[in-house]
């Protein structure tokens, strides 16, 4: 008999963060503008996050892939803006992260950096991109170094990885660890399931030092539970970045489309709607095909004559 405990390998997976399946938007409250000791930094780096944590301060982190979406959140004030694989989906539009390649994704890291003047520009190292060795991972992260612009790289890493990321670490790259449940080992992994609970804990954490020990600047949880996610917090002097990881990690990254409701269907639980880009842009689109149809646009303010 299996009794139904919460560490059980045949626990309730999540639902994927990429289904089709359409779901309505809630409505949202925007809260009062909330000043952080960030406000003044002029460029964001690795050393303002860890200064952050040591005041007991709170920053920001987006997903971004374009040059435009750069120049408004990085105006907004977003302290980090990540060019995950998860572009894979959203702009490419992959059933998973794990076909998007590093050529597909530095023209994406140069286009977030030119369009970001105050905001970390971090770029995730994609599956099969690192995980053969050590000097791999060096010649990758170079790459998104020098061709996109980038200023510190993320890898999806586990305690085996910490040789890899000592590597880009001595190479001069600053690197975010991702631990938790990593997309890249979603079929390991059993699918999409919420790491940290029974037996897991003790792995995350074992992780999570190692790759301390090996020169990461950040850790980044993702779906781990809330009271491992604040243990890793308290014990180690790196910031930790959450994503479905509770409230205690220094930092909160979302994916952006998923964040101003661009992309609908299911999402996963830890995800707060605080737009609704798609009721916008399909208005918008709609009331624009309606005027062309009927011939209201272009009307003669919008005409060049002779």
């Amino acid at each position: 008999m299996i009794l139904p405990q919460e560490n059980s390998a045949l626990a309730a997976e999540e639902a994927a963060p990429y289904s089709s399946t359409p779901e309505p938007a809630s409505a949202q409250t925007t809260p009062a503008e909330v000043a952080s000791c960030l406000d003044s930094v002029k460029k964001i780096r690795t050393v303002h996050l860890a200064q952050a944590k040591e005041r007991g301060e709170k920053f920001s982190m987006l997903t971004c892939y374009d040059y435009l979406t750069a120049q408004i959140f990085d105006e907004a004030g977003i302290e980090v803006l990540l060019i995950g694989d998860s572009a894979g989906n959203n702009v490419l539009g992959h059933e998973s992260t794990l076909s998007i390649t590093v050529d597909q994704l530095i023209p994406l890291v140069a286009a977030v950096a030119a369009g970001s003047r105050r905001a970390l520009v971090l770029a995730d190292l994609p599956f099969g991109s690192y995980q053969a060795s050590p000097s791999q991972a060096v010649e990758t992260a170079t790459r998104f170094m020098k061709e996109g612009g980038a200023h510190a790289v993320k890898m999806e890493a586990s305690a085996y990885y910490a040789e890899h990321v000592r590597a880009v670490v001595k190479a001069g790259i600053p690197v975010m660890a991702h631990i938790g449940f990593t997309p890249q080992s979603e079929h390991a992994l059993g699918g999409f399931r919420v790491q940290g609970r029974g037996d897991s804990a003790a792995k995350i954490k074992d992780d999570a030092a190692a790759l301390v020990e090996a020169g990461a600047f950040s850790l980044l949880l993702e779906m781990t539970t809330s009271s491992v996610a604040a243990e890793i917090e308290a014990e180690f002097d790196v910031p930790t970045v959450g994503i479905g990881a509770g409230g205690a990690t220094t930092g909160q990254v979302l994916v952006w489309q998923d964040a101003f409701g661009l992309r609908k269907g299911k999402k996963p639980r830890f995800v707060k709607e605080y737009a609704d880009l798609h009721t916008v842009l399909f208005e918008g689109a709609r009331a624009y095909r309606s005027e062309v149809l009927s011939g209201v646009y272009p009307a003669a303010e919008h005409t060049f004559e002779s």
